[in-house]
């Protein structure tokens, strides 16, 4: 598949094969840092609540505005 609006396509075939839809799976890889490695983010229990609803939200976490900071972070880790 051939989309010019992915950032990461062999990421975005990754996830349509476990069976994401076609909508999460190109949110997901077009996510800014989508498929790339280094540990250069900071990790989840340094963010601020808001960063942490922003990411489940470009995830597409369902329930996220019902969840509290730890309850963010276990969603994104699961995901």
């Amino acid at each position: 598949m051939d989309i010019p609006s992915l950032k990461n396509e062999a990421q975005y075939q990754a996830l349509r094969d476990k069976g994401y839809s076609k909508e999460k799976s190109a949110r997901i890889a077009n996510t800014p840092e989508a498929g790339k490695k280094g540990g250069k983010a900071k990790p989840y229990e340094q963010w601020t609540k808001s960063e942490l609803y922003d990411q489940a939200k470009n995830v597409g976490i369902e329930g996220r505005s019902k969840m509290d900071k730890k309850a963010l972070i276990k969603a994104l880790r699961n995901n």
